[in-house]
């Protein structure tokens, strides 16, 4: 039997069959400290797929680090078949300063593909693409809301692209939205070298939230497993198929004042059922925020304190409010009970 071959990231060569974490440059800080870009490389020994999981591309999105971390340890990547490449936190300038930018103030999924020659989101960006994206056959992208916001587990498709639909029904989150490609983001950019990438967007920026932890966590293992890159025992299908959302409308502040939320994400709720209200802080004057339309909250505001016209829910729409009803009451409890979420018991 011929051996595999070795997998080449940056000037690093993996053997088959071995794990290795490998420290890419990608700058210099003004007072002499080099960054680099840190991928773990899991290279099995038997041949198979390439996948990409990356965290942190905002650098306060913290949740898909700690799902990232929990993946690594699991003994389910044992005999992986393939490759897995991971990166806990492509943007560590925004890491190290809790913040969603990079240095320059610019948004790095705004700026890929990049250059190499570029700014320092160009250089990062291109980096990321050349030595990740462009040597991985799918890639899974893990997002959390902005600060002050909060979204229910949900995984994000290109409209009209069947296989990710199918996929992203394989990972098993509570929810599926349409989200049209955007220039300058890492999904467009991949899209554009042959990579499919799914993006997974749970919780809270600068938060830890377990339910969006363990949603996250199971369904790479669901997506690894359909990719015949692990073994199937211990990772089951999700209770329910996701609820496919084929829309989506932020609701915005009627007026500026205090924000109450009576509604939270996962909720789903009628046409007309009031969600929350804002309040003037003479209390003289507020006002109720009412759902335009039935359907699930994916997405609110945490931050009582808003302007008029922020954004303070994020409500999508349903085929049929009976059917989501009893598939969301699955996904909830199984994200709350079923032992497969448990740490203990998944890695």
């Amino acid at each position: 039997m011929t051996k595999r071959q070795g997998f080449t990231i940056g000037d690093t060569v993996v053997p088959a069959g071995k794990r290795l974490t490998v420290d890419m440059p990608v700058s210099v800080l003004s007072d002499h400290t080099p960054v680099t870009m840190s991928a773990h490389v899991i290279h099995g020994k038997e041949a198979g797929q390439t996948v990409f999981v990356s965290a942190g591309i905002h650098g306060d999105e913290v949740i898909g680090i700690e799902i990232v971390r929990r993946l690594l340890g699991s003994p389910k990547l044992r005999g992986l078949r393939g490759t897995l490449i991971v990166v806990p936190i492509v943007n560590s300038f925004g890491f190290i300063n809790k913040s969603r930018y990079l240095p320059d103030r610019r948004d790095l999924n705004r700026c890929f593909p990049g250059s190499e020659g570029g700014s320092l989101a160009a250089r990062l960006a291109h980096l990321f693409l050349s030595e990740i994206v462009a040597k991985a056959d799918l890639g899974i992208d893990l997002h959390s809301a902005a600060i002050h916001r909060t979204n229910y587990p949900q995984i994000r498709v290109t409209p009209g692209d069947r296989d990710m639909r199918k996929l992203a029904e394989v990972f098993g989150a509570p929810i599926i939205m349409k989200s049209p490609l955007r220039d300058g983001s890492l999904r467009k950019a991949a899209d554009d070298l042959g990579t499919k990438v799914l993006l997974f967007e749970a919780g809270e920026g600068l938060r830890f939230d377990e339910t969006s932890v363990r949603a996250g966590l199971v369904g790479i293992l669901r997506v690894l497993k359909s990719r015949d890159m692990i073994p199937g025992k211990g990772v089951g299908p999700a209770k329910a198929p996701p609820q496919f959302c084929p829309s989506s409308k932020w609701l915005r502040a009627p007026m500026g004042g205090l924000f109450r939320s009576f509604r939270t994400d996962g909720d789903l709720v009628r046409e007309n059922d009031v969600l929350g209200s804002v309040a003037d802080p003479f209390g003289e004057e507020e006002r109720d925020i009412k759902a335009p339309f039935g359907g699930i909250i994916v997405g609110r505001a945490v931050m009582p304190v808003v302007n008029e016209g922020d954004a303070v829910f994020h409500l999508a729409r349903v085929g049929s409010l009976k059917e989501a009803e009893s598939k969301m009451d699955e996904h909830a409890s199984q994200l709350s009970d079923d032992p497969l979420f448990y740490e203990d018991e998944i890695i």
